[in-house]
């Protein structure tokens, strides 16, 4: 199958995960994760009107935004280290990985200089993964207290990266734990914090995550195929 065939047969299961969660498929967006994947197959799928593509490493994201269509909606979904912030800052529409009060304050200083407000998200290790970036759920609340401070950036929600699973089921809870994480912090009514945004759900369990409230999924061997970990 093409890269379009496989996107469309994506996109098809995340309108029935909608339906039977009874929300509407606009309210997901659907982040084709093209790391490691050529720029000819990011092109084969701009006919489609495909415009959200989400990069892991800060170079790869930088290089595809300089060639292809600025009307891409670039999204840095990878973990970011403070001295790359300043060449993804006003390339990325959305930084879904900061988990950190140092990283904001980068982050908040670069869009100072560049003169825009940078969107980011929390990301929350819900599961508990040592493997795996990201702050404990208690340390949400806090940290976007923190963060709500600084200028020129703005909190639109939780990112979370599930645990590697056969059966999508087994995340359904920690999906569930994020969503309602989402809704107790939105309760706060902090200045410079929303809640709109749930990253949440990758090719394994993204229709779980939809059921459970994502509004954004990040899928790449869904769509693309498997990954070349050799590049």
């Amino acid at each position: 199958m093409s890269v379009c065939d496989n996107y469309k047969s994506v996109e098809e299961k995340v309108i029935q995960a909608c339906k039977r969660a009874g929300r509407d498929p606009s309210e997901v967006t659907l982040i084709a994760v093209s790391k490691t994947k050529p720029i000819s197959m990011i092109e084969e799928l701009l006919p489609l009107g495909v415009r959200d593509f989400g990069e892991n490493k800060v170079q790869e994201l930088t290089e595809k935004a300089e060639i292809l269509s600025p009307e891409i909606r670039w999204h840095m979904i990878g973990h970011l280290q403070r001295n790359k912030v300043k060449y993804v800052v006003d390339k990325a529409c959305l930084i879904h990985s900061v988990d950190s009060l140092r990283l904001a304050e980068e982050i908040s200083k670069e869009a100072g200089k560049k003169n825009r407000t940078a969107s980011v998200l929390l990301e929350v290790n819900v599961a508990g993964e040592e493997s795996k970036f990201g702050i404990a759920p208690e340390e949400a609340l806090p940290l976007a207290k923190e963060i709500a401070g600084l200028p020129h950036i703005q909190i639109k929600g939780l990112m979370t990266i599930a645990p590697y699973t056969e059966d999508p089921e087994n995340n359904r809870n920690f999906f569930r734990d994020l969503r309602k994480l989402s809704v107790d912090i939105a309760q706060e009514n902090i200045d410079n914090v929303t809640m709109n945004v749930l990253s949440m759900g990758m090719t394994g369990d993204y229709e779980v995550a939809i059921e459970e409230g994502a509004t954004h999924v990040r899928v790449g061997t869904g769509i693309f195929g498997e990954r070349n970990y050799s590049i």
